[in-house]
């Protein structure tokens, strides 16, 4: 098949190690109907599907005469509409909208307070990362529209995360999606407000104006589609500005959950080098999570790079652990077990958590105004903690629901 390639667009991905993908050469033309052609390894098995699905997008953006080249690595049907799609949209002009089915799994929503120890980042245009994500049991998905994808395919990916929010099984993970930023990134939110998003974070913010402008967009778009459930913030603070501003971000607005710092962009508008020592981000990672406990959120620590290190991972997050974290960023599925593991309250807090309950208890069932543990009083703030230890133990399974009677 040959293409004008003056009136052509090619999206999606080929070459080597590219899989679950499909690369679509398109072109709109004045006569000879729909030409398909269609290169697939597993053609036998699945080339008619990949043609019923190529013919059902044109048919319904009323496209009659078309030649349409599908390089196929095994793309499942929403992304191969996804690409298609996007490719149309290249090519005309029009306010339809192909949608996928959204599948009853993902109909669910989360809390303010829900557990976020981890957030696994996939770049939002490599389908391949996306479809096994869930299966690793991150507390959250981040679909990322940001650094991850290259500025010419932004426009494409945005098509491919829409139709992954409504038809990928990410088995109860909390599904984010990292914009790009504002002003962009205000664009991205008609993609993904309509179609059951949990959280947006919103990347290298620095004061409180940025959050009202998304928050006007959303709630704009939460009215047009009847949306009644809250889609949560997670605001990162990747500059110095960002950091002085910190506590003005974290109270910007009542559905902020957590802020989130990002250490590479931070250290470089530093001027230095980050390390595996962190000193250079003490200051910023301190004033966040003070900011965060004040506005009463969760504080989110950045993500560790050297996928390789498990022993290295593990002594950074008891380092966050120990600034106040309640979690951080994982680039690697393999770095979840170990970030769950040590965010997790160990035998020590376990135990503490476990007498201060107790002691509230008695002194409850005593009807005494005042709770002690031997010799120290405790406080309302403490009872509070020790209560949320002990759920988090009970749910990680390190303390068992019946821990009162053993």
């Amino acid at each position: 098949m040959e293409f004008n390639f003056e009136k052509s667009v090619t999206t999606g991905n080929k070459g080597k190690g590219i899989r679950s993908d499909c690369f679509i050469t398109l072109e709109l033309t004045e006569n000879g109907g729909i030409q398909i052609e269609i290169q697939s390894k597993v053609y036998v098995y699945f080339g008619e599907a990949i043609k019923e699905m190529a013919l059902k997008v044109l048919n319904f953006f009323e496209i009659t005469d078309a030649k349409i080249l599908i390089e196929d690595t095994g793309a499942i049907d929403c992304v191969l509409a996804a690409r298609i799609e996007a490719a149309i949209k290249l090519l005309m002009k029009t306010d339809k909208e192909f949608f996928p089915e959204m599948i009853s799994t993902n109909l669910y929503h989360t809390k303010k307070d829900r557990n976020r120890f981890s957030r696994l980042y996939l770049p939002g245009n490599s389908p391949s990362l996306m479809l096994n994500a869930g299966v690793h049991k991150p507390n959250g998905i981040i679909l990322d529209l940001e650094d991850a994808v290259a500025p010419d395919k932004k426009f494409e990916a945005s098509f491919l995360v829409r139709n992954a929010l409504r038809s990928i099984d990410f088995y109860s993970a909390e599904r984010m999606v990292r914009i790009n930023q504002i002003p962009r990134g205000l664009d991205d939110l008609s993609f993904i407000i309509p179609h059951n998003v949990n959280l947006i974070l919103l990347p290298k913010c620095e004061d409180a104006e940025q959050i009202h402008l998304l928050n006007l967009k959303i709630d704009e778009l939460k009215r047009i589609h009847s949306i009644d459930y809250p889609v949560w913030l997670m605001p990162i603070i990747e500059s110095a500005k960002g950091v002085m501003n910190a506590y003005q971000i974290a109270t910007a607005a009542d559905n902020i959950v957590s802020l989130a710092i990002g250490l590479e962009d931070y250290t470089a508008d530093l001027g230095c080098r980050r390390t595996y020592e962190a000193t250079e981000s003490f200051y910023a990672r301190s004033v966040l999570v003070n900011a965060c406990r004040a506005a009463g959120i969760q504080p989110i620590d950045s993500v560790f790079s050297d996928i390789s290190d498990m022993e290295a991972l593990k002594e950074n997050v008891l380092k966050s652990k120990a600034l106040g974290f309640d979690g951080m960023g994982c680039i690697h599925p393999r770095q979840i077990h170990v970030i769950h593991e040590y965010f997790a309250p160990d035998g020590i807090e376990i135990d503490k958590a476990k007498k201060i309950v107790i002691a509230f208890d008695e002194a409850m069932a005593k009807g005494l105004g005042v709770v002690s543990l031997g010799s120290k009083m405790i406080d309302p703030p403490v009872v509070k903690r020790a209560l949320k230890t002990i759920d988090l133990a009970v749910n990680m399974g390190k303390l068992s629901k019946d821990w009162r009677s053993e």
